[in-house]
């Protein structure tokens, strides 16, 4: 099965579009889904499909497990500000607006070459025509936009900023050609002046960021916003309660996706429990290629490396290796997008290598043999050039068999008492 270029796994897709489907009817907030399995087996890509289905306006933010340790802020603190970076605020407001088709636009230049510009706008609609003075603000806005006769624009009357909306019909024929990319819209009805309703959708952790720094707005474009004051968020969140009562504004809960889910820690996992009885809190979407291993900052082992209370909350989504014909479309379709030309017997032993060893080390075995392909000036990759970049690189099996053979002779390397490689150093400290 295949879809907008996912191939396979086709019970977690399903399962995923019925998360997806509540999801969009708001009906899962604070609840949270686990993707499981094998190396190379897509949960990330599922999760990817998620965010572009549920489209802009729906807030979704990825983090890495292991990048909560990186960041220059307490780890909790990491997870706080990811939770409301996944929390949208939809903000309604009334604003008057200036809508109608440009007549004229005229311009006066100052006589000494320097100076104010002036000038006057006349606007009309089926119903009106007026003429509005210009100064140096709004001129500037106009050529900015290429604004000119026979548009229809739109004026915000608080900020000044001006919005082409396309072409009046009745201009239509003023040229005889016209870019494939021109709008035509009706002529306005009604009163130039006009209140209308602007929906503005911000994240939660954006409004932390701007009531917590002098700068304000330009604080979002500082990069790391460090630390906030929990009681800069409650009173954040005291005026989204504000809002919501008053019908100015509503809760988007969106997605938190964290990969590699099982570098967390126990404090992590505790404080993950507790964020999730919040009454704000977004979809978490987890995903780990872990089996049975020990949680992180205990002696304890647990599936997938995470606790059992927390697993206890999740609805988990299980990933299965993929079949040889799945992975042989995976490989066509990678081929196309890297725009490698490969004969079928090529494709067919590339297949079998990707079933012997993993499907990214075939994956990354495609540009390589194209280079080899461009270098003894062929025009397609053929199964030469796949068992000259095979002769080449070393997949994981062959390269730990090396390791085996001459571990001896490398540093800081030694055989345990089971026999299995352990890689370390005597030097080393726990």
């Amino acid at each position: 099965m295949v879809s907008q270029g996912m191939v396979g796994q086709t019970n977690a897709r399903r399962a995923a579009g019925v998360i997806l489907k509540i999801i969009q009817e708001g009906k899962i907030a604070g609840r949270a889904l686990l993707i499981a399995g094998t190396p190379g087996t897509g949960k990330t890509a599922i999760a990817m499909g998620m965010a572009q289905s549920l489209g802009p306006d729906t807030p979704f933010t990825m983090l890495s497990g292991s990048e909560i340790y990186s960041l220059e802020m307490s780890r909790t603190e990491a997870l706080t500000q990811g939770f409301r970076r996944s929390i949208g605020v939809r903000i309604k407001e009334e604003t008057e607006i200036i809508e109608g088709e440009v007549v004229e636009i005229q311009i006066d230049k100052p006589a000494s070459g320097s100076g104010e510009k002036r000038g006057k706008l006349t606007l009309k609609t089926t119903e009106m025509e007026t003429i509005y003075d210009l100064g140096t603000k709004m001129i500037e806005g106009l050529q900015k936009e290429k604004v000119q006769a026979g548009d229809v624009i739109t004026i915000d009357k608080a900020s000044g900023k001006i919005s082409k909306l396309g072409r009046s019909f009745t201009r239509a024929r003023d040229y005889d050609a016209m870019g494939s990319s021109t709008k035509f819209v009706q002529c306005p009805e009604g009163e130039l002046q006009k209140r209308k309703e602007v929906v503005h959708t911000v994240s939660l952790h954006e409004m932390d960021v701007i009531n917590s720094r002098a700068q304000g707005f330009l604080a979002l474009f500082a990069g790391d916003t460090g630390e906030i004051k929990q009681e800069i968020r409650e009173q954040i969140d005291q005026k989204v309660s504000e809002w919501r009562e008053e019908g100015k504004a509503e809760i988007v809960p969106g997605v938190l996706f964290i990969d590699e889910v099982h570098m967390l820690d126990i404090e992590c996992y505790s404080f993950l429990n507790r964020a999730l009885e919040s009454p704000m809190a977004p979809v978490l979407v987890f995903a780990t290629n872990r089996g049975i291993t020990r949680i992180r900052g205990t002696n304890y082992k647990g599936p997938h490396g995470m606790p059992i209370d927390l697993l206890d909350r999740l609805l988990i989504i299980s990933t299965e290796p993929y079949s040889e014909k799945e992975m042989s479309q995976i490989l066509h379709i990678r081929c196309e997008e890297e725009d490698v030309e490969i004969t079928d017997d090529a494709q067919e032993l590339l297949t079998k290598i990707a079933m012997e060893t993993s499907l990214r080390y075939a994956i990354h075995m495609i540009t390589a043999a194209s280079l080899v392909c461009t270098k003894r000036k062929g025009t397609e990759v053929d199964v030469q050039d796949i068992k000259r970049c095979y002769s080449l690189f070393s997949d994981l099996k062959r390269s730990t068999a090396y390791l085996m053979e001459y571990q001896h002779e490398f540093m800081f390397s030694e055989i345990g008492n089971d026999g299995e490689a352990s890689y370390g150093s005597n030097m080393a400290t726990d």
